[in-house]
Formats: C-alpha cells, sequence, structure tokens
C-alpha cells in the first residue's frame, strides 16, 4: 500500500479538486447496494483521552467541508439514468446533521472498558444506510467513556473517498499539538447552482464520453502496441496476449460459493471487534520469511480463520480473499477510489505460521503482478452499461463467494490531537461488500489496530472468531521475535 502519511497532522489550507462524476468503480458501488448486503460504508473509530472542544472542533469541521467539496456535495444520478452518476451541491447542507455527539448510556459508562463501549455505540451506526439525498459522511463524538475517554466515529460512504484517501482527509482535521491554532479566517466555497434535468443528462453524457477515452487510454501498453509487437516478435506479442486473456478471465470469474463450508450465511447485521499488535513486530516477522508486513497480515488472518474452523471441527482447505491494490499516486485528489480489487485464494492447511506467511505472501504477490488489474476500470465501465439489476445480481454472486475482505491502511505515524484531545488509537472498519467479515490493519503511531467487521449470519459467535484472529496474530509476531 502507498503511504498516505508523509504529510504531517494539520490544515493545507488548500481545496482539493474532485471530478464531478463518479468514475465507473464508484458508479457500480453505488448500483449494487440495490442488494443492501453490499453496503459500502467505511467506519472508523478513534479512541480519545478525553472529549474534543466541541465548538473548536465543529470550527474545524466547517472550515474542512469548503476545502473538501465532496463534504458538501451529494450524488444525482440523471434521468432515465442517461449517464454516470454525478456529484452536485448540496443547497441544504446542515452541519449539524453530520457532525453530532451523545453520550453512552450509563451501563456502557460504567464499564471499564472504553474500547468495547464506543465499539457498542457504533455497531448501529455503522449498519444504517446513509441518506442519498444528503453528502455521504456521518461523525458522531460519543462522550463519557469509562475512564472520561471519548470517542470519534467516522462513517463515510466507499464513493466518497478509500481507506488512504480516507487518512488524508483526516490529516485535515487533525492537529500536531493539542493547543495547535485554529486554521485562518477562509472565504466560503460558492455553492453551484442545482443543475436541470436536461443539464444534468447533457453533462453526464459527456463526462461519460471523455470517461469513455480515459479508460481506453488505461488499456496496458501491451496491448496499445500490440501490432508492433506482433510484427517484431510474433511468438512472444501471443504469449502476452494469452496471459493478459487468462488474468482477464481469472479476474472477472464468476465464484459464487465462498471456500469455507461454514461461513456461507449472509445478512445485514454487523459486529465490530478490534484489537491491537505491535506494528513492527509484524514488520519483522514478515521479514524473516524475506517479505513485508503485509504477508505477516494476510498469514495472520489465515491463521485465525482456520483456527476458528478448527474450534467448530469443520475441515478448511482453502479461503477466498478480495484484497484491494492501492494505487494512489502523489499528487491525486482524495476524493473517490484509487484502488483495483484482487480476488485470490490462499491456502488454509498450513498451521506453521513462518511457513504460512511464506506461502500467503507469495500469493498475494502475484496477484499484485496480474496484467488485468490495469483493466479494473474499463472493465467496471463496461459492467456499468447494464441495467443496474443485472450488475447486482452479477456483482452480488461474485462478492459473495468471498470469505474475507482484508485490507492494510498505513495510517499517522505521529502522535496528533483532535480539537484539543488525543488520538489514543484509531481501528478502521472495512465494508465486507457481501463477504463473512472484513479485516483492516490501520498502522498507528507504532501499533497495528485490527478492525473486524463481522457479518453474524455468517459468524453467530464473532467473539470466538476474535479471540482466534488475535492468537493468530500473536503467533505470526511471535515469529519476528517481539
Amino acid at each position: 500500500m502507498g503511504n498516505a502519511s508523509d504529510q504531517g497532522p494539520g490544515d493545507t489550507g488548500e481545496t482539493e479538486e474532485f471530478e464531478p462524476r463518479l468514475g465507473a468503480s464508484d458508479s457500480v458501488l453505488w448500483d449494487i447496494e440495490k442488494d443492501p448486503v453490499l453496503r459500502s460504508t467505511i467506519t472508523a473509530v478513534a479512541l480519545l483521552d478525553r472529549a474534543p472542544d466541541w465548538p473548536r472542533l465543529r470550527r474545524r469541521l466547517e472550515h474542512g467541508s469548503h476545502q473538501v467539496p465532496r463534504l458538501r456535495q451529494r450524488v444525482v444520478v440523471p434521468p432515465l439514468r442517461a449517464g454516470a452518476p454525478r456529484w452536485v451541491d448540496d443547497h441544504r447542507f446542515d452541519l449539524d446533521y453530520h457532525l453530532r455527539r451523545v453520550r453512552v448510556p450509563e451501563d456502557l459508562a460504567s464499564g471499564d472498558d472504553p474500547l468495547r463501549a464506543a465499539l457498542d455505540l457504533a455497531q448501529p451506526l455503522a449498519m444504517a444506510p446513509f441518506d442519498r439525498a444528503r453528502p455521504l459522511w456521518e461523525f458522531t463524538v460519543v462522550e463519557g467513556l469509562p475512564g472520561g475517554r471519548a470517542a470519534l466515529v467516522q462513517k463515510v460512504h466507499h464513493t466518497v473517498t478509500d481507506g488512504v484517501g480516507g487518512i488524508r482527509l483526516a490529516l485535515m482535521l487533525v492537529d500536531g499539538e493539542p493547543e495547535a491554532p485554529e486554521p485562518e479566517a477562509f472565504a466560503p466555497r460558492p455553492v453551484a447552482p442545482p443543475p436541470g434535468a436536461l443539464g444534468l443528462v447533457a453533462g453526464s453524457l459527456v463526462e461519460t464520453a471523455a470517461g469513455t477515452t480515459r479508460n481506453v487510454a488505461r488499456l496496458p501498453a501491451a496491448a496499445v502496441a500490440g501490432a508492433r509487437g506482433l510484427a517484431r516478435r510474433p511468438v512472444g506479442a501471443v504469449r502476452d496476449a494469452a496471459r493478459l486473456g487468462g488474468s482477464v478471465a481469472r479476474l472477472v470469474r464468476p465464484v459464487t460459493e465462498p471456500c469455507s463450508p461454514l461461513m456461507r450465511e449472509r445478512g445485514l447485521a454487523r459486529h465490530l471487534e478490534a484489537f491491537e499488535v505491535p506494528f513492527e513486530g509484524l514488520r519483522a516477522a514478515g521479514h524473516a520469511v524475506d517479505g513485508h508486513a503485509n504477508d505477516a497480515f494476510l498469514a495472520a488472518v489465515v491463521g485465525g480463520l482456520a483456527d476458528y474452523h478448527r474450534h467448530h471441527d469443520v475441515s478448511l482447505r482453502e479461503l477466498r480473499f478480495t484484497m484491494p491494490i492501492n494505487v494512489r499516486h502523489e499528487g491525486d485528489p482524495m476524493g473517490g477510489n484509487r484502488f483495483v480489487p484482487a480476488r485470490f485464494a490462499v491456502p488454509a492447511y498450513v498451521r506453521d505460521p513462518r511457513a504460512r506467511m511464506a506461502v500467503v505472501g507469495r500469493v498475494a504477490r502475484d496477484w499484485r503482478d496480474e496484467p488485468s488489474l490495469a483493466l479494473t476500470e474499463p472493465i467496471a465501465a463496461a459492467l456499468d452499461r447494464l441495467p443496474v439489476s443485472v450488475t447486482t445480481a452479477l456483482f452480488g454472486g461474485m462478492l459473495k463467494g468471498v470469505d474475507a475482505v482484508v485490507t492494510n491502511v498505513p495510517g499517522v505515524p505521529v502522535r496528533h490531537f483532535l480539537a484539543g484531545a488525543e488520538v489514543v488509537r484509531e481501528w478502521a472498519f472495512a465494508p465486507p461488500s457481501g463477504a463473512a467479515l472484513s479485516v483492516a490493519l490501520l498502522s498507528h503511531v507504532g501499533m497495528g489496530c485490527v478492525g473486524l467487521t463481522i457479518d453474524t449470519a455468517s459468524v453467530p459467535d464473532p467473539d470466538v472468531l476474535a479471540a482466534c484472529l488475535r492468537r493468530s496474530f500473536d503467533e505470526t509476531v511471535a515469529v519476528g521475535g517481539a
């Protein structure tokens, strides 16, 4: 994954630029929510040492919402779906709808685990669908947690940004010190007039045509230079074309059944679990097998899921993962998605953690080199032209055949503060998007914060699964000597 946190905390003072239309992948994410199991809600929970200064936080969000236009925009779909959905300014934008604060009930406040109390409150927020007539984000400050702690529950739709872009967004809202000066006065961003139906259709058609041109331009160089390659080295060119064709077939292969014989049901209820491990321990474990921290992360997830199946006396040979691969570059706007989804099976029968890291890491690295990943956006553009019900059924079948979504996002490496309150830890909770669960690793000031979003129709005992995963992470970290 690329590092989103090279820039330190604090306001940049610059306004981010965004595309006016949803990209093809974002448009597909928007459409397939016709099936609520496939909702694309990203949730994050930041544990704070105390409640933030509310007026100061509100001023910061007001300022940030003008810097990041997407926070004041909503999605509109052209009449008769004549073109891609577009972002338009919300003339009824109400910051107090998007930024809220609550106090935990007495039974949660009297406990001794502030994180568990915050997660219990965050779960129903994460499950609730967005109001599609408004901008697609909600922040909730949770006060009164045990030990005087507080939390910020951040909920953002995946069409607004991906995990790495979300970290860049968070950097605009936090400071490197508790009493940092507030942002300078700013001129509010002007609100564009609402487009009429005809203008909406015309604009979307023009932008869709431009997007199609861009997608054609994104075709791999091997395809563009195919004629020259065929003339110079016919055997090699044919081999490259065959490799690309096989890679595309693997990318879109309609596998509709999960590998797990245990985690097969899909529902709407979500349970959140979280724990932490030393991030340097994961890095050292990966290095012990000539790999990386991501290899250790993936192997720990495989080991924990295999343990969970053994707990239930169920045999497991392999698991199917979806892993977003970051393609965000320096200078890309924070909005939208800059990732390509790799979907692959990994062996689950390797019990030795060192051997498991080597095997799983090799599979993941092979998938990173699949040539078809460069075609994800053009393929999504083609699928987005199908009727929504067809796209939903096609993608739903593929996504529900995945056992787990796994994602590794680089977080903020230094201490930072939100309106005077220190961000002690932060966990990300990725959408399962049809899988039985998602596992998100977010690095935070030297720690690896692991967030689990569990579909309880698939996993009726989420505490058991969380314990299995925690043991597997500890076992994996031990390989590196931590």
